[in-house]
């Protein structure tokens, strides 16, 4: 996730800038630049790599300005480089803007701006930003910034710089945070408290659809019609270390609560009414109707979310797929040939047994698809197509966010797949998109369920067993369920198809081993109820989740956990969230090293 600091006051800004955005650095990044206005205009100063290498660009002299904005990209639109690093200009270089989030509708903006003349220099979604100032500017930047802000869809935090008005920067949110600091005669604005902690504690936290003026005089809020907003003064009492954490105890937790904004970022710019938007994919129709078959190659919780898009895409796309770990792939002499696509997933781009077998893949005349979080990563340079899943660096070692995000790509390439080869209609198309697009705002009512969460969780402090039972897309759910509880609490935990228990598990079912059944796939709901009185006549303490209005279920279990209800293929990412939560809680409770759990990388890039 990008980091924004922006600085008007007393101080030169660039030490101040350099200081914000190192704070910032746990985020992640690939590139780093700041734009400042001294007597000849905006300079910048912008590059590809750590902020060491930007200090080293800038050297010592830096400018007495005491105004300027600076920027860590984390690439989405376009690689990362030089050029693509923010701060972003107009062809005049009048305004220079950064900006977090993501333009869904850019590419109709840019052609319609170079329609009007302006020349753009970059391949981010960013750039428009600047032109779009520039085209409404006429001698207000505010309310230049307010037709900006009616123009554009999608999420941003932005901050704009102009050598039009020398002594204001004007800033805006939506659905990407953003802070203000609040110091004697300077003023800061910044994408997360750590950047000016070192400067002052008092601030305001801008709302969804507020704007701000920022001069060396004071703030002012207002939302995007210009109405003033009356904001209270916040001041931080966290240390440096909890501020980076956005107040959480754990970086885990902070991302199981960005899930919301992470879905809704993957899934930008990609959903029309009834058709899915992948503009990364250069496959026509005609070569997606001429596919046999699709392997999905990945591993650990990464192979859980292929294991989910098999039954997508071989519901929605009529097309067989087999789904295989990563590093046995490419021992096993797969059968492909041209008419092959093989998917690979990774969250960092470089798990060293997927790339392998991407290689393999190519080498033996396959499509590869990547579905990956890390622009420029070796995987997603090296497929021939590319899903990016928009969920920002992820700090904790097990994997939350990316797995959701990764689930929304599965969707995103079923339903793409589909519409290509005709296998769904356009109005079966369009309502699953318009749950999907729901799904962000139901993430969020489930996370509201995390206290009764993490009540039950004490229960599971002096368990050594625990089972995870579902069936159909709920069965790969339950697999990555077990996965979070046995990597961060070190209980050992198993999901099995619940189909399967009389098939020797029932054996090990007993008082003392809790069960977390999971019902939401309607075909099996009533044989999924089954299995679990099964379980429950051996005297096993159940948590079901399930689908509200399902009332039947807490007849016989011992507690439910209720989603939102949504189509049954997109209940994976709803279903698994209560199921992190419950991890992270059992191994908070057991004092467990929640972040850095023992024996494991986040990266696994070795055999």
């Amino acid at each position: 996730m990008c980091g924004i600091v922006g600085y008007i006051g007393k101080q030169p800004a660039v030490p101040v800038l350099l200081e914000g955005l190192k704070k910032l650095e746990y985020r992640g990044y690939d590139s780093a630049g700041v734009a400042v206005l001294d007597e000849t205009g905006i300079s910048t100063c912008k590059t590809v790599g750590k902020l060491a290498n930007l200090e080293e660009k800038l050297g010592q002299d830096y400018s007495k300005t005491c105004i300027g904005i600076g920027h860590t990209r984390w690439a989405t639109h376009g690689r990362p480089s030089d050029i693509n690093s923010h701060p972003h200009l107009d062809s005049e270089e009048k305004f220079a803007v950064v900006h977090n989030g993501i333009i869904e509708n850019y590419l109709e903006l840019k052609e319609w701006l170079i329609e009007q003349g302006h020349q753009f220099i970059s391949e981010t979604d960013t750039e428009v930003l600047p032109h779009l100032v520039s085209y409404y500017y006429e001698g207000d930047l505010v309310e230049a910034v307010r037709k900006v802000l009616k123009k554009v869809r999608g999420s941003f935090a932005m901050v704009v710089l102009s050598r039009q008005d020398p002594d204001k920067l004007v800033a805006a949110r939506k659905d990407s945070p953003m802070v203000l600091g609040l110091g004697e005669g300077e003023y800061f604005v910044a994408s997360d408290i750590p950047a000016i902690l070192n400067y002052t504690r008092k601030t305001y936290i801008l709302e969804d659809g507020e704007m701000v003026v920022l001069t060396k005089d004071g703030v002012t809020v207002t939302d995007f019609e210009g109405n003033p907003k009356s904001k209270e003064v916040y001041e931080v009492k966290w240390d440096a270390v909890a501020a980076e954490k956005g107040g959480y105890d754990h970086f885990m937790l902070k991302e199981i609560y960005e899930q919301p904004k992470a879905l809704r970022d993957t899934m930008a710019s990609r959903l029309g009414e009834q058709e899915v938007i992948l503009q990364e994919f250069k496959l026509s129709a005609e070569e997606v109707k001429d596919l046999h078959k699709v392997f999905i190659v990945a591993c650990g919780t990464a192979w859980h979310a292929g294991l989910v898009g098999k039954t997508l895409i071989e519901r929605w796309a009529r097309i067989p797929v087999e789904v295989d770990i990563a590093s046995e792939f490419r021992y096993r002499s797969p059968l492909i040939d041209k008419h092959t696509m093989v998917v690979v997933i990774s969250q960092s781009g470089e798990t060293a047994d997927t790339l392998a077998a991407l290689r393999e893949a190519k080498k033996l005349g396959a499509r590869v698809v990547a579905v990956t979080n890390v622009v420029g990563s070796s995987v997603s340079r090296e497929a021939h197509d590319v899903i990016y899943t928009w969920a920002g660096p992820e700090i904790a070692v097990a994997s939350t966010k990316a797995y959701t995000t990764q689930l929304e790509g599965m969707v995103l390439l079923g339903l793409y797949l589909a519409q290509a080869r005709g296998t769904m209609s356009p109005e079966k198309i369009g309502q699953v998109i318009t749950a999907l697009k729901e799904i962000p705002t139901q993430a969020q009512e489930v996370l509201e369920q995390a206290k009764d969460i993490e009540d039950f969780a004490q229960s599971f402090v002096d368990v050594e067993d625990t089972f995870f039972i579902g069936r159909s897309l709920d069965w790969n759910v339950a697999m990555e369920g077990a996965l979070k509880l046995k990597e961060i609490s070190y209980i050992h935990a198993e999901a099995y198809a619940a189909g399967e228990l009389k098939h020797g598990t029932l054996a090990l079912i007993t008082e003392q081993t809790p069960v977390i059944a999971i019902a939401t796939q309607m075909d099996v709901y009533d044989k999924t109820v089954s299995n679990v009185k099964e379980v429950k006549a051996r005297d096993a303490k159940v948590i079901g989740i399930t689908f509200q209005g399902n009332k039947d279920l807490a007849k016989s279990v011992d507690h439910v956990i209720y989603l939102p209800k949504t189509v049954v293929e997109l209940a994976p990412i709803l279903t698994v969230i209560p199921l992190q939560l419950l991890s992270y809680y059992v191994s908070v409770a057991r004092g467990c090293d929640v972040d850095k759990p023992r024996n494991l990388a986040k990266s696994v890039t070795v055999e």
